[in-house]
């Protein structure tokens, strides 16, 4: 069971290994690459051949020597089967094709008596040079691919340390969260998530930090951290935003850098009572939410008027109504961020959230986000050009018996 609020507690050790636990994955996702030895058995046909291809290589120069006349040489066939096996094969594997190429030379200079000829010799000594080369260059990736194993896995710690997910039940609610970075084996952008349990409802916010890096990081860190706190203690979704805009403003007086402190976040904030069927939704210059009914019809919980996002306090009135809307059961409340409405396909054209999803319904969450992002990466060809976080958060259709709720949640007093 989670802490309160329904987030991991990511901090706790493994008595066993001195060292925290590896991050909980929901199904659907897929888990960063390890060292060289913990790949994937599963290779596509591409990936097979060139394993095969050191073998296929050996092969085709006893062929080639065999059937050509002294003067031509299957010398490049042999030299090139340890040298692709290197990135490919273990150091043992590696040192087995390299010691089979060898082996091969030496077999047909056997049969062709010409063990002792300048030219044989010179040969082997090039078969052999190259067999060390690959095992050196072996050597050498395998080191690599072990510093950036380590690098994804301090990321990930660091991602899943900043934005836990959720647990997959929070109050009665059934709640999936999904982030998939723009760039290829990123953990940490500038999107953020988080669902919070609370006297008032179960309370959410999804939000896109303006900026990359670091400072991006910084500010997820400051509005996440400021809306657990606020989610507990302020009576109107109003309030937690207005907590979360004095946090920004707060981190952005005490940088010296002048676009640090010029940072906004955009934020939409989702509220759910307990045993009411109704969700609260204030949006702060933000993607509006989809409610998805389990009779397929779709509502778009807009605000009507524009509100200012998190950190712009000085350019005018941060107010931002509440609108309130039915949320019966078997309905699906999905918020992202822009990285989802403004992916594009390769001639240009964005990708529609509501156009998608209207007529859809899912028995879960987690199906849902992960039927949206194989979706995505269709419309785009594979090719995010901004990180996409996804929430969703369903109303079961059955009963909520109070067994099934988080033991930890209270009721507004």
């Amino acid at each position: 069971m989670g802490q309160p609020g329904g987030e991991r507690r990511t901090g706790e050790l493994d008595d066993r290994a001195g060292r925290p636990p590896p991050p909980a994955r929901r199904p659907g996702t897929t888990p960063p690459p390890g060292p060289a030895g913990d790949r994937p058995r599963g290779l596509g046909p591409a990936r097979t051949l060139v394993r095969a291809l050191p073998v296929l290589l050996v092969a085709a120069g006893i062929v080639y020597d065999c059937l050509t006349p002294a003067a031509f040489t299957a010398a490049p066939f042999f030299t090139a089967a340890p040298l692709v096996a290197a990135p490919f094969y273990s150091l043992l594997g590696t040192v087995l094709a390299g010691a089979l190429a060898v082996g091969a030379v030496l077999a047909v200079h056997f049969v062709l008596g010409i063990v002792l000829h300048a030219d044989a010799v010179t040969e082997v000594v090039t078969v052999t040079t190259a067999a060390v080369l690959a095992v050196l260059v072996n050597v050498v990736v395998r080191r690599g691919d072990e510093r950036l194993a380590s690098v994804r896995e301090i990321a990930e710690y660091a991602q899943r340390a900043v934005l836990p997910e959720p647990e997959d039940r929070i109050a009665g609610l059934e709640v999936a969260a999904r982030y998939e970075a723009a760039q290829e084996d990123a953990f940490i952008g500038g999107d953020l998530y988080a669902v919070q349990d609370s006297p008032y409802g179960v309370r959410v916010v999804v939000g896109d930090v303006r900026g990359k890096g670091m400072t991006a990081v910084a500010a997820v860190a400051t509005v996440v951290g400021a809306f657990r706190e606020a989610a507990e203690q302020e009576a109107t979704l109003q309030g937690v935003a207005g907590r979360l805009e004095r946090a920004l403003t707060r981190a952005g007086t005490r940088h010296d850098d002048a676009e640090a402190a010029e940072e906004f976040t955009t934020a939409v904030l989702a509220e759910i009572p307990h045993g009411e069927g109704v969700v609260r939704v204030v949006n702060r210059g933000h993607p509006p939410p989809l409610l998805l009914c389990p009779d397929g019809t779709l509502a778009v919980l807009s605000a009507g008027t524009f509100a200012l996002p998190l950190g712009m306090s000085e350019l005018g009135d941060p107010y931002a109504p509440a609108v309130q809307a039915p949320f019966p059961r078997g309905a699906t409340l999905l918020l992202h961020t822009d990285g989802l409405s403004e992916a594009r396909d390769p001639r240009g054209r964005f990708f529609d959230p509501e156009a998608w999803s209207a007529g859809r319904d899912f028995p879960c969450p987690d199906g849902l986000l992960t039927a949206l992002s194989e979706a995505v990466r269709r419309h785009t060809g594979g090719a995010l050009t901004d990180d996409m976080a996804l929430l969703a958060v369903r109303r079961p259709c059955g009963g909520t018996p109070e067994g099934l709720r988080d033991p930890l949640s209270r009721r507004r007093p």
